[in-house]
């Protein structure tokens, strides 16, 4: 799997064009039903406004990474190609998927055009991206090494050297060090460890999975 960019969470940007609100509501979602089930959270909670548009961009249909990419985007009632697909431009410039962004119009009794709506939809789904916090997921896989005290200050050193990030730490009779690395990178640390360790070391590593990295 190619590591890919999305967001964490939720996240929500306003701005104002000629006395029309534009509300930009930004979620991360991994299937199909949950970037519609957050498009109806939206539209319930704003019942009284004009328009919202929205569009998302998945890695899959299914959120397995298996079904091909998903893209959606609708207009809302705005004219063709004035809202829902600069919405969907946004996210694609940002680079980002596995998102949905609903940008909720209150008309404030100004007409924008075209070029306005175009304008004003653009800049709120940037607003409504940037507020958000991006993330990079990756293929990885999570190293448990256990070992006595008198090691674990040069084993974790070992492991960040080797781009590890600390998961967890136990301290009992022994300590147990839970790593998280780059699948493929944890055969050049497991061969220092064992230099290290003399082969002392106990180390267990989980099959790879898709995680923040």
């Amino acid at each position: 799997m190619e590591a890919y960019t999305t967001i964490e969470g939720r996240a929500v940007a306003e701005i104002e064009e000629k006395k029309s609100r534009f509300i930009a509501s930004v979620a991360h979602v991994e299937t199909e039903e949950e970037a519609l089930a957050f498009l109806e959270e939206i539209r319930a909670a704003n019942r009284m406004a004009r328009h919202n548009v929205y569009a998302y961009v998945l890695r899959s249909a299914d959120g397995e990474g298996t079904g091909g990419e998903r893209v959606r985007y609708s207009d809302d009632g705005e004219p063709q190609k004035t809202a829902g697909l600069p919405t969907l431009e946004v996210i694609r410039h940002a680079g980002l998927t596995d998102i949905a962004v609903v940008v909720t119009r209150y008309f404030g009794g100004v007409l924008l055009g075209t070029g306005g709506l175009v304008r004003a939809y653009t800049q709120a789904t940037q607003a409504g991206i940037a507020a958000a916090q991006q993330v990079t997921v990756s293929r990885c896989v999570d190293l448990t090494v256990t070992m006595p005290y008198s090691s674990y200050e040069q084993v974790k050193r070992l492991a960040l050297e080797c781009g590890a990030k600390v998961v967890d730490e136990q301290f009992t009779d022994q300590v147990v060090l839970v790593v998280r690395m780059l699948d493929g990178t944890q055969d050049a640390f497991l061969v220092k460890l064992s230099e290290l360790m003399h082969g002392r070391e106990q180390v267990q590593a989980t099959e790879p999975f898709d995680a923040v990295f």
